[in-house]
């Protein structure tokens, strides 16, 4: 038996999702004999000209992760949908746009000048930002073009499968990888390593239901929760409520509300939206009905609506960026 040829690669991310790989334990030994990477730049010595070398439809799987914020990505990432006959988006960031993704508040000019100019730290007297050419003498030095926004992976390119999670959890991981062969051979029919159903079906938290409603919403630090009741009933905002499951329910599981990684439900509209209504929904203890205007006062609490509905999917929501 053949083996499967794939390559990996990483764009707009932390690098979470290239460790996650190798931290899933014994079964990562066993690839070796299943799978020939070909290019991997984060974990071997590969370059440019070795992705460019491979002909193209020659490749059985493309794995990538992060979102696409340069021209740079967005060259690689049509190179690898050319190299392969099946594309992977792997991770948070490269199936919804990520924690990269909230950039899309901002412009590009506003991001570089915060970063270069604005930053408490810089000592940038002359406001220089960095450009795509700059000379210097007889050279010319070049950077990747920063992109007006943030953009999903299948905002690029057609992808084929999706692997969630900030990062995705080993169990995923394991799953994913067991079914690379069908993968390769796309005979696997759902796109998505997660399941359709939200977390809070998952949630060991559920049998502890009451569906009560609260009169105030709490950040995390504000109080210590407790382990055995629903986050939400004790005034603290989880994303389960609108987010797929999968994952294991990890950070509840740790006393901590989902912030939402596994990306939006099937058929969600757009990925804050459910959340944001349910939310709603839960304010006002003891009234069957609330004003819009007390609803808004229960709401105060969310100190950044952005960050809290749309941590990792604000590329792939119906308003996504700032138009400069």
């Amino acid at each position: 038996m053949s083996k499967l040829k794939v390559i990996l690669n990483w764009a707009a991310s932390c690098g979470g999702c290239d460790v996650s790989l190798l931290d899933v334990g014994r079964p990562i030994l066993d690839l070796p004999e299943k799978i020939e990477i070909l290019y991997w730049p984060v974990a071997l010595d590969f370059k440019r000209p070795d992705l460019a070398a491979l002909p193209d439809g020659s490749v059985d799987v493309g794995i990538i992760n992060g979102a696409i914020r340069t021209a740079e990505q967005e060259e690689e990432a049509k190179i690898f949908r050319a190299k392969c006959r099946t594309i992977v988006a792997y991770g948070s960031c490269a199936c919804f746009g990520g924690i990269p993704g909230l950039g899309n508040q901002f412009t590009a000019e506003e991001l570089l000048k915060r970063a270069y100019i604005e930053a408490p730290s810089n000592a940038n007297e002359e406001g220089v930002l960095p450009q795509p050419v700059s000379e210097r003498g007889n050279f010319a030095l070049t950077l990747p073009a920063f992109s007006p926004a943030i953009r999903s992976l299948d905002q690029v390119i057609p992808v084929d499968y999706y692997v969630p999670g900030c990062p995705p959890s080993t169990s995923t991981i394991v799953s994913f990888l067991g079914a690379l062969g069908a993968v390769a051979g796309k005979e696997r029919e759902e796109r998505y390593f997660a399941a359709d159903k939200a977390l809070c079906y998952d949630c060991p938290r559920a049998q502890a239901k009451e569906a009560k409603k609260v009169a105030r919403l709490y950040r995390p630090h504000q109080q210590v929760a407790d382990p055995e009741r629903c986050l939400l009933e004790q005034g603290i905002f989880c994303m389960g409520i609108a987010t797929r499951s999968g994952c294991g329910a990890r950070c509840v599981r740790a006393n901590m509300p989902c912030r939402g990684c596994y990306g939006p439900l099937p058929g969600a509209d757009d990925p804050g939206a459910g959340a944001l209504s349910a939310l709603a929904g839960l304010a006002g203890e003891g009234e069957d009905y609330l004003p819009p205007p007390k609803v808004l006062d229960v709401l105060e609490a969310v100190k950044d609506a952005v960050g809290t509905f749309y941590t990792f999917t604000l590329p792939v929501a119906t308003l996504n960026k700032k138009r400069g």
